[in-house]
């Protein structure tokens, strides 16, 4: 028998209801084989008694009975079939999220196929005995899914191979003759890369957003960083300024130290809040995106079309870009001081400046001078650190950056946070310094006001120490030997000082920065060697 069954062909011994080998064969009028429970389930259903392969149609219901010849070919066919199973299983063995084969009685395999006309899944073995049935060569064959009967018209019963562009929805051929006859239609694969790319799309979007906000964190985290930082400088300062003052002002002292300490807290909260809200919208994003990016590599067109309304949208998500966190201790010293008691007023402005200039030297640049800026008059050092008047005119090359009258900038520009730079004067009879916009006047005597933009102080023999443009003298204790210039470009602040009495000489507040802002320099006229000595930019020495 065993000879005898290596003559038929596989597909002899299978089932074309249930694509399995027979189980109780019987023989129906027509010479066509099939299980005993399948073809006598498949005429409960069915109205008609006809033969599911030739659609023969008897008159009344066939008695059948068990052909036991080919029960034991099969029997034995089935033995064969099931050695052969179990030298593959081990390989086929089906894992989670595997699609299994739905042929498999027992172990259930992993399926290689699905079948859009028989909506079932088939592993390798039960595979090649679908295709080895005639009258199933012709049916379509997938990747294996699950969930067949969603990828058939509920209404047709037919696969849904086409897209209704009107109604946004996948409908079969049928549809397109019926309910959908007038609408735009388009091969799934057609609609399928449209919308694919738009995912591709928006999850390039997503994944800037994502980035986006990962830089905000650390954005965040820097400015809680430096708000620390000046808040352990204002504790340090503020201990500096009362310990100089007498007992009566240490509970002030106590008051502005928790002061401090409570808005860093505040600032850190704040920030702590930011970065846990960032943080879910990061970890909401990427599971949107790792969902993007599962659902754009599936080749599964249906699959990408049901799922791409619901995630080809951005989640809703706070809008970070007006968001930051600053420090909010800046100035605390000052304003406490300012409420003490009046007979303690100077000897606290006094300690306060002092305070002030120290931290602004920690903003200190290194600033050198451009001579493509400079008057062909002035005579610039080697190392662009000094500049004075000479009597000759220097042979220069002509630039449209070069000022007429004996001015010079700084090579460095500066379009936003803070600098500070020293220069020396000592010795000078006549100067002018400060800082001026980007496009201020080259050509003729320029004036030096803020309208003009220039933000400077000068020394002249007639009128001495003077903010240039205003009506503004400078009542200075001493003469000036050194000047620091600082900028706060965001608050819009310009501010000199006494650098050796740690006195602040004037500030410009309320400035409206619009363009790059550069160091200027006029050392004026030599005038017959009485003020040939230049102006020098300094190295930075911080006040004890």
């Amino acid at each position: 028998m065993a000879a005898a069954s290596s003559l038929l062909s596989e597909d002899q011994f299978l089932c074309s209801i249930c694509l399995d080998v027979f189980t109780d064969p019987v023989t129906i009028p027509c010479g066509h084989n099939f299980c005993k429970t399948c073809i006598t389930e498949h005429w409960n259903i069915n109205v008609q008694c006809l033969c599911p392969m030739c659609k023969e149609l008897f008159d009344r219901r066939p008695e059948v009975r068990v052909n036991t010849f080919i029960s034991e070919m099969a029997a034995q066919f089935r033995k064969s079939v099931q050695k052969k199973t179990s030298r593959s299983s081990e390989k086929q063995h089906a894992k989670p999220g595997d699609v299994m084969c739905d042929i498999c009685t027992e172990t259930k395999l992993k399926a290689l196929k699905s079948c859009l006309v028989c909506l079932a899944s088939y592993c390798e073995t039960h595979l090649e005995l679908h295709q080895k049935v005639t009258a199933m060569t012709r049916h379509k064959l997938i990747d294996p899914v699950e969930n067949l009967e969603s990828r058939m018209c509920k209404k047709h019963v037919r696969p849904l191979e086409l897209f209704c562009k009107n109604d946004q929805i996948c409908v079969c051929q049928f549809c397109t003759e019926s309910d959908h006859k007038h609408h735009h239609t388009v091969p799934l694969i057609e609609e399928y890369e449209g919308k694919k790319a738009k995912l591709d799309k928006t999850k390039a979007e997503v994944q800037q957003m994502i980035q986006e906000r990962r830089l905000k964190i650390e954005q965040i985290k820097r400015s809680v960083k430096l708000s620390k930082e000046d808040a352990d400088r204002e504790t340090a300062d503020s201990v500096q300024v009362f310990t100089a003052l007498i007992q009566s002002v240490e509970r002030s002292l106590a008051q502005l130290i928790e002061i401090i300490e409570e808005k860093q807290k505040t600032t850190e909260k704040q920030a702590e809040g930011f970065i846990t809200e960032l943080e879910e919208e990061i970890s909401e994003l990427m599971k949107r995106s790792t969902e993007m990016e599962q659902l754009s590599h599936t080749e599964d067109h249906l699959q990408l079309l049901q799922s791409f309304s619901s995630l080809n949208t951005v989640p809703p998500i706070k809008d970070w870009t007006d968001v930051s966190v600053h420090s909010s201790c800046e100035g605390t010293v000052t304003k406490a001081v300012a409420q003490l008691e009046e007979t303690l007023q100077k000897e606290t402005e006094r300690l306060c400046v002092h305070v002030e200039l120290k931290k602004v030297q920690l903003y200190a640049v290194d600033v050198t001078l451009d001579p493509d800026t400079a008057n062909p008059y002035l005579i610039l050092s080697d190392d662009g650190k000094q500049v004075s008047h000479g009597n000759v005119r220097q042979n220069v090359p002509g630039s449209p950056k070069r000022f007429y009258c004996y001015s010079v900038l700084g090579k460095q520009g500066f379009s936003s946070g803070r600098f500070y730079y020293e220069i020396q004067v000592k010795g000078k009879t006549c100067w002018s310094l400060g800082v001026v916009r980007e496009s201020i006047s080259r050509t003729g005597n320029i004036e030096r006001t803020p309208n003009n933009g220039c933000w400077s102080v000068c020394l002249t023999k007639e009128k001495g120490y003077k903010v240039d443009g205003l009506s503004v003298n400078l009542s200075l204790k001493s003469k000036l030997q050194k000047v620091g210039v600082f900028v706060d470009y965001e608050e819009g602040l310009v501010s000199f000082y006494d650098v050796d009495a740690a006195a602040l000489i004037y500030s410009f507040i309320g400035c409206k920065f619009t363009e790059r802002l550069y160091p200027y320099f006029n050392p004026f006229s030599n005038s017959g060697g009485k003020n040939s000595t230049p102006l020098i930019i300094c190295s930075i020495h911080h006040t004890d």
